[in-house]
């Protein structure tokens, strides 16, 4: 799975970084998104695909989803 995430269409709301704090921060100079990861682990593709859907911006793109085997 990788992640894109559009700068320039992020307006610094913040749901990323409350959704999935491991994988999305926010700049400290104009508050816009931050990938600490492109390439989040399996167990963190569900709390990725939220922050994807809460984005108001619609400035995060989801590529190659893969969800973990379920047990």
């Amino acid at each position: 799975m990788e992640i894109k995430a559009d700068r320039e269409r992020c307006v610094g709301a913040g749901m990323c970084v409350l959704t999935a704090p491991e994988v999305f921060d926010q700049s400290e100079d104009d508050g816009r998104v931050v990938l600490l990861t492109e390439h989040p682990e399996p167990d963190q593709v569900d709390t990725v695909q939220q922050a994807v859907e809460l984005c108001p911006a619609q400035a995060l793109l989801l590529a190659g989803k893969h969800r973990a085997a379920d047990g």
